[in-house]
């Protein structure tokens, strides 16, 4: 078969039926400024698909700094990698910041969240090392195993039991090869938004020795007393071996960063072939970064605005007899029974006719006969935002249940 051909017969349920989803349900085109309420297709919804927790995007003091950057910098300064030519004071700066939020030791800028966690794994395991990885863990890091020349094993999520038993087969494993075991899991999931287990995890550092990697980027901002993630929230950090996170969160940007003890760091700043090999993150990011971290340090306030919007909504959706799942951080699965088509059909309803744009998750990303309307509240969104969706989910749900989205012709036209 043609490679092309063969490509076309894996689009999945939506893609095979392009002219009706692309635009509409996949590639949709929010316009206007980033805010709780933005427009879609000539209309105002409201929005609760950007992961901006803290309402940083648009914050005024933000938007100056980083236009301030891009009239002192241009969008090229500095040019080449770090390695070479492309370092400067003011991304030692950042690193040094970061480092001291997350209580580490160092830390290391990654232009992207995505590139930059593959690379760091890449970098850190070799044939004769064992990788143990939590089921659910995001596709970047899933990506990462998948260059991983040794053995890897996997746990079901936050499954301490059989978490310790891949460790067994590992540790047998590694004794022959001379290896060692670098486990990786999420501080916060993000498609159920419950976090991982890192108190389980660390625990067994008395029985087995492994190095921790813990990819936080929804927990980085969002949780624990300071905002420092999810190992703060759960009073672990110090056991995390090397701490993950991305800016396009809670810090509203582009960039992320590692960070560990020196050592651990060193090395990857000599080994990370997406940072040797590429030009520095440019200095209107690292400036505007500088920034983010100065308004989530210094503003508590904006979590404190988060976390108000999260307990408003989750606790109204439970109330109106809603499952939202094992939730315990501001992402907010609305968990509900349907076909591909009745999901396809529903999103459609509720973004022209109530005005609510959000996330829609189907198969084969969950099970199928499952839809998950994924929510992601904001500091800048409102309890009247809160009330008005709950609303409409409510309308929603009726007509789900009465098979409303099973007879019209665009729920047909999706099929299973």
């Amino acid at each position: 078969m043609d490679i092309f051909e063969k490509l076309q017969t894996n689009l999945g349920p939506l893609g095979k039926h392009s002219d009706l989803s692309e635009g509409y349900f996949m590639f949709p085109k929010l316009e206007g400024e980033i805010a709780p309420r933005m427009k879609f297709k000539g209309k105002e919804v409201l929005t609760w698909s950007l992961n901006n927790y803290l309402g940083l995007a648009n914050h005024p003091e933000v938007r100056k700094a980083d236009a301030e950057a891009a009239e002192k910098w241009g969008a090229a300064y500095p040019m080449g990698a770090r390695m070479m030519s492309g370092n400067t004071d003011l991304h030692e700066k950042l690193e040094r910041e970061l480092a001291e939020f997350v209580g580490k030791e160092k830390a290391y800028l990654l232009n992207f969240g995505y590139q930059g966690i593959m690379s760091v794994i890449d970098s850190l395991v070799d044939r004769k090392d064992v990788i143990v990885y939590d089921s659910e863990c995001h596709a970047c890091i899933i990506d990462a195993l998948r260059m991983h020349m040794g053995k890897r094993f996997v746990f079901p999520h936050n499954d301490m039991e059989n978490f310790e038993k891949q460790l067994v087969r590992a540790e047998k494993l590694t004794n022959e090869t001379g290896g060692g075991i670098l486990v990786i899991t999420e501080g916060v999931f993000g498609m159920t938004g419950n976090m991982g287990d890192l108190k389980g995890i660390v625990k067994l550092k008395e029985k087995f020795q492994f190095r921790l990697l813990v990819d936080d980027a929804h927990g980085f901002g969002t949780m624990g007393a300071t905002g420092a993630g999810a190992g703060e929230e759960q009073g672990v950090q110090d056991q995390i071996d090397l701490y993950f996170s991305t800016f396009a969160k809670s810090m509203a940007g582009i960039g992320a960063f590692i960070a560990g003890d020196e050592k651990a760091v060193h090395y990857l700043k000599y080994n990370m072939r997406s940072q040797i090999f590429a030009k520095s993150l440019p200095m209107v990011f690292v400036e505007g970064g500088l920034k983010r971290l100065e308004l989530l340090r210094s503003n508590p306030e904006h979590k404190a605005n988060l976390w108000k919007v999260v307990n408003a909504l989750q606790n109204g959706l439970k109330e109106k007899g809603f499952s939202i799942g094992t939730t315990t951080t501001p992402v907010t699965p609305v968990v509900l029974n349907g076909t591909v088509g009745e999901a396809a059909t529903l999103s459609k309803d509720l973004r022209e006719n109530y005005n609510i744009f959000c996330s829609v998750v189907i198969y084969p990303v969950v099970p199928k006969g499952m839809i998950i309307l994924r929510l992601i509240p904001t500091a800048v969104h409102s309890l009247e935002d809160v009330a008005e969706t709950i609303s409409a989910f409510e309308a929603i749900k009726d007509k789900l249940s009465s098979g409303y989205y099973k007879t019209t012709e665009l729920a047909t036209s999706f099929g299973e």
